[in-house]
């Protein structure tokens, strides 16, 4: 932009950027090259925004059947109970981000930290009570100390 009192910020250029692609028309898509008889089949001309880290977590725990209440649900079948900090979301949320893939990359996420820990769980016993931190997704510490990956389980 141009003039004075602009901002030069990238945040004011993303934002003026989001805006315009939220008014884009039949024409403009016509204009930039697509044939009129596909346009014709798209009912509906929308935007997509990138989705931030509050609404990467919110979609790990608001829908009924959730990421974090599928993980729930498969330590309750061996009769345990699973938190997850905000900490351990948000960093979920974060990996996700960095990865540059969006919602759909939250379950890859999950799996990879979650892997061996289900792995695990069944030789731990009934009725454990246990919570997924920031820590354990990173991979510096294990939700149960002195597993398989430290060597000092029996094979």
């Amino acid at each position: 932009m141009i003039g004075f009192g602009q901002s030069d910020d990238a945040d004011s250029a993303e934002r003026q950027r989001r805006e315009l692609l939220a008014e884009v028309t039949v024409d403009d898509v016509l204009e930039f090259g697509l044939i009129p008889e596909l346009v014709g089949r798209l009912p509906v001309l929308s935007s997509l925004l990138p989705l931030g880290q509050d609404e990467l977590v919110r979609i790990m725990t608001e829908p009924k059947n959730s990421l974090v209440r599928q993980y729930q649900k498969f330590f309750s079948m061996e009769k345990a109970e699973l938190e997850f900090t905000p900490e351990a979301l948000s960093e979920i949320a974060r990996i996700a981000m960095k990865k540059d893939t969006g919602a759909r990359g939250l379950r890859s996420v999950i799996e990879s930290a979650m892997f061996e820990i289900l792995f695990e769980l069944p030789e731990q016993g009934d009725g454990g009570s246990y919570r997924l931190t920031d820590a354990i997704v990173r991979g510096e510490e294990q939700m149960f100390p002195g597993g398989p990956r430290d060597g000092s389980a029996a094979a």
